[in-house]
């Protein structure tokens, strides 16, 4: 009897710990104890605790095979855009480094991959690199995602690029790829990549010199003069050297503020949670 009795009560926990951690389904990779809890809008609660997460490669970097996870403490692999929270608390957010600044190889989550690892862009077979260097950090906001199906009324009807958003940090210290930062956005720029809309977030880790001192968009260039024409141009410029048109921007071609840049991280997030939930449909991309 006393064995039936832990048993009834081992299977009740366990059950109890189950919902409490939100996990999709009962299926859903229970041994790596890591899901955690994906509310409404940007309050996820986190098991995984994000200053253990570190970076691991796997194959060679600048080949074909080359791969970054993330794994948390206990080694196990966590995917960077699903389990990461987007939220790190008192109006920080998580982002997650795809591309060191000062590098040119065109690193990003790979969307269409089981734990959706770090890996190096291809085209036609071929590694793909920026013709030039990238001068600012960047990556990407978790739990977010700019919807293919739905159209910007505010940034000439664009649909978004199916990926998650991006950001681009301007701290001084180059970060690793995989590196896990705490930022506040500061800016946003609509740019429209061969039609589609492709958010850049622009922000601040914490744990930079300046981050006490900028906290909107005129502090941007009050104490780093000329980064926000910079970004915009970069951007603009890159794939020129390839021979194809210049990226556009909308928003009158000018970074909106940190109140319009949070409005763009929630309804992203909102997007991300329909995605996970298959409210609507993933195509190629990996819920895993």
């Amino acid at each position: 009897m006393a064995t039936a009795a832990t048993a009834s009560a081992t299977a009740a926990t366990r059950f109890t710990l189950l919902s409490a951690a939100g996990l999709r389904s009962r299926a859903a990779r229970l041994p790596t104890a890591v899901r955690f809890q994906r509310q409404r809008g940007l309050t996820t609660t986190a098991l995984l605790q994000t200053v253990e997460l570190r970076p691991k490669e796997q194959g060679l970097p600048e080949t074909l095979d080359y791969r970054v996870f993330l794994v948390d403490g206990g080694g196990r692999k966590v995917s960077p855009w699903h389990d990461v929270p987007l939220r790190a608390g008192d109006g920080v957010f998580h982002f997650v480094v795809e591309i060191p600044r000062e590098s040119s190889a065109k690193m990003e989550v790979a969307t269409d991959e089981s734990f959706t690892p770090i890996k190096q862009d291809t085209k036609k077979g071929n590694l793909r690199y920026y013709p030039y260097n990238i001068n600012w950090n960047y990556g990407l906001l978790p739990q977010t995602w700019e919807d293919p199906t739905s159209a910007n009324a505010e940034v000439e009807g664009a649909f978004g690029d199916n990926d998650p958003v991006d950001v681009v940090e301007i701290g001084e210290r180059r970060a690793n790829i995989g590196d896990v930062l705490k930022v506040k956005p500061l800016a946003a720029l609509a740019m429209i990549d061969e039609g589609e809309l492709d958010w850049k977030i622009v922000a601040i880790s914490l744990d930079d010199p300046k981050a006490s001192l900028v906290n909107d968009v005129d502090d941007v260039e009050k104490h780093f003069p000329g980064t926000l024409t910079a970004i915009r141009d970069w951007f603009r410029d890159y794939k020129i050297p390839d021979g194809k048109p210049a990226n556009r921007f909308g928003l009158g071609n000018k970074p909106a503020s940190k109140e319009y840049a949070l409005k763009v991280i929630q309804e992203t997030n909102e997007s991300w949670e329909k995605l996970v939930k298959r409210n609507i449909p993933a195509g190629e991309l990996s819920l895993a």
